[in-house]
């Protein structure tokens, strides 16, 4: 049998999908292990969270080092040191920078909470909701130099109701969240995704 997917999370909050990616690879759900968590910052809920899984954690201050790109290449060698095959943005409120796309290029997923190509940035929901959409969404990507321009593994429609509030429609969104991101970690960590240009085909297992 082939070796588990080591996947490194990067995150600055909650970490939410973090539990919910941590929950899917103990259940065996997705033949994956969380082994390393960095955040960058350094009171970020997600970091108890991995410590209460027994997973490595890490912070990082950005503030210790005197440029991004001295910043992106001591979290590379952390995460080459672990033997990270996939990197998962999770929650991670600094741009990547392109040191860290170059080094784990088509190995870094993000979720973002919108239909991708639309509303892409830091307030997808919000920026949804006042255009007045009826539909909004989910989209698991790979990370490109762009902002929220990879190339979409999945995606998720999420209705819009009448009443929602930016809070109802994100909490909704969040609950697409935790099923849509573990299944594109499952389908990756299966082999069974293809970039092709703009486009992810994932693979039948016969096309293995």
């Amino acid at each position: 049998m082939s070796k588990k997917t080591k996947l490194g999370i990067l995150a600055s909050g909650s970490g939410t999908n973090l539990q919910a990616i941590i929950d899917a690879c103990e259940s065996g759900e997705v033949f994956a292990e969380v082994v390393l968590v960095v955040s960058n910052v350094s009171d970020a809920y997600a970091l108890e969270r991995a410590k209460k899984h027994g997973i490595k954690s890490i912070f990082i201050d950005k503030n210790n080092f005197e440029s991004r790109e001295d910043y992106d290449k001591e979290l590379i060698s952390i995460l080459r040191d672990n033997q990270v095959n996939l990197v998962v943005l999770a929650g991670y409120m600094l741009l990547v920078g392109p040191e860290l796309v170059r080094a784990f290029e088509g190995k870094i997923m993000n979720i973002h909470p919108s239909l991708l190509p639309s509303f892409p940035g830091t307030h997808g929901v919000k920026d949804a909701l006042n255009y007045g959409v009826k539909i909004s969404g989910v989209t698991v990507h790979f990370v490109d130099k762009g902002l929220d321009t990879g190339p979409i593994i999945l995606q998720e429609a999420v209705p819009v109701m009448e009443n929602d509030t930016i809070e109802i429609l994100h909490n909704r969104i969040h609950e697409a969240e935790h099923r849509i991101y573990p299944a594109a970690i499952k389908v990756f960590a299966e082999g069974r995704l293809k970039i092709e240009g703009r486009r992810v085909r994932i693979l039948e297992k016969g096309e293995l």
